[in-house]
């Protein structure tokens, strides 16, 4: 993050016009925000009445774009590709000299001096929250698309992916919320398992029967060459499991989907296994959010993603790279782990004295639980709040972080995320 600070002064008799001041942007940034602050003997109501100094803000970018305007509103703006002040635009930024639009309304006699702060925030990785299965009025869902990404935004979560049952029609009309990306998805439902295609508007064509495994798979098949990803849901859910004879036919796993409880348990044991037996699975969390209760919430959980952009695309890029973990909320444990250059969802070569760097937060006193094929470590007693710790690899070929509360099989699972692998 760079600052650039200037003061400007605005002479009496520049009162009631409108005029620019250049900066400069550099290279690499992906927002821009601006403030601004002046004398101002009489804020307030009172200002209408009392002689004072108004001076007025808007923004246009180095191709002489308008970008937006807020009068004396708001004394910091922003603007970028995924988010921006009320009013004013969502756009990339590109480098160059952009201009503030300064709006002269009212100067007292010997002319006011402005103080500009100009913040860019360079490009960098995300770590994004979001919720990939939630439902709208689309299929059985009880709220609209807009609704739920109010709800969404409200709870602090940055993606929403309304995977509605067997439709798509939605994915061509969500809405625009600056600062929530809405994933294009649908879940296929079927009487022998249900599961997620995500990242396509319009996964299939034409219909989504299939009777046999045959026809799932060519189903499956096809929605892949889409370019869709595919999850299967709640797999060891009681009401409907996945029964198909069939573990090659998804390439993520919905291992936490509702509120914490023998289901996911289940559905975590049986990813292992499939971990165990040499598949390489990124995970996934979601609410399966209907409508409001006691039980089942927005968010909780939620999916944790590490993505270049806030883009549905990169989102879906990065899931399914398992970039990824999945906690019990918003603020919820995070966790990150790193071997060279892999992390979390990537396969690393064993090299000799290199460790697995971990790092755990938020944790409230949880205990952090290392998973390898071999078994499960503890790596610290209770009542920590944060843990950074390295471990050495041997002969392992996958390692993840569980956070949970208690030991063994009733354990609350708070955190639970993608393994590195390694060879």
């Amino acid at each position: 993050m760079a600052t650039h600070k200037f003061t400007h002064f605005v002479p009496k008799e520049k009162e009631g016009t409108y005029y620019t001041v250049d900066f400069t942007v550099p290279q690499n940034t992906e927002r821009v925000t601006v403030s601004y602050a002046y004398a101002q003997p009489v804020k307030g109501v009172l200002r209408d009445f009392f002689p004072t100094n108004i001076i007025d803000i808007g923004l246009m970018d180095g191709d002489g774009q308008f970008l937006g305007w807020s009068g004396s509103a708001h004394s910091t703006i922003f603007v970028g590709e995924f988010d921006s002040t009320r009013g004013y635009l969502c756009t990339p930024v590109r480098a160059g000299t952009w201009k503030i639009l300064v709006g002269a309304y009212r100067v007292l006699g010997n002319g006011v001096e402005v103080t500009y702060t100009v913040t860019f925030d360079e490009k960098r990785e995300h770590l994004l929250f979001g919720d990939t299965h939630v439902h709208s009025d689309a299929s059985d869902g009880k709220y609209d698309a807009a609704t739920l990404g109010k709800m969404a935004k409200a709870k602090g979560l940055d993606f929403l992916a309304l995977a509605n049952h067997n439709n798509f029609a939605e994915n061509f009309h969500l809405p625009h919320i600056p600062g929530l990306t809405f994933v294009p998805a649908v879940e296929w439902t079927h009487y022998k398992g249900h599961m997620n295609f995500f990242g396509v508007p319009a996964p299939f064509e034409n219909t989504f029967v299939a009777n046999s495994r045959e026809e799932m798979r060519a189903l499956i098949e096809a929605v892949r060459s889409r370019g869709a990803v595919v999850s299967v849901n709640h797999p060891k859910c009681n009401i409907c499991p996945y029964l198909w004879e069939d573990d090659e036919a998804f390439d993520m796993v919905e291992v936490w989907n509702g509120p914490m409880r023998g289901t996911n348990r289940r559905g975590i044991a049986w990813w292992t296994k499939l971990l165990q037996a040499g598949r390489r699975l990124p995970i996934v969390g979601g609410s399966d959010f209907h409508k409001k209760t006691p039980y089942i919430r927005l968010g909780n959980p939620v999916t944790a993603v590490y993505t270049p952009t806030p883009r549905a695309e990169d989102i879906v890029m990065s899931l399914a790279a398992g970039h990824a973990f999945v906690s019990c909320g918003r603020n919820g444990p995070r966790l990150y782990m790193e071997y060279g250059s892999a992390r979390m969802g990537d396969t690393a070569v064993r090299q000799p004295q290199t460790e697995l760097k971990i790092e755990a937060t938020r944790l409230r006193g949880a205990r952090v639980i290392l998973v390898t094929d071999k078994g499960e470590t503890p790596l610290q007693r209770q009542s920590a709040q944060s843990l950074r710790c390295t471990v050495p690899v041997r002969d392992e070929t996958f390692m993840y972080l569980k956070v949970q509360r208690g030991l063994g099989a009733k354990a609350r699972v708070l955190a639970v995320g993608n393994p590195v692998y390694f060879v």
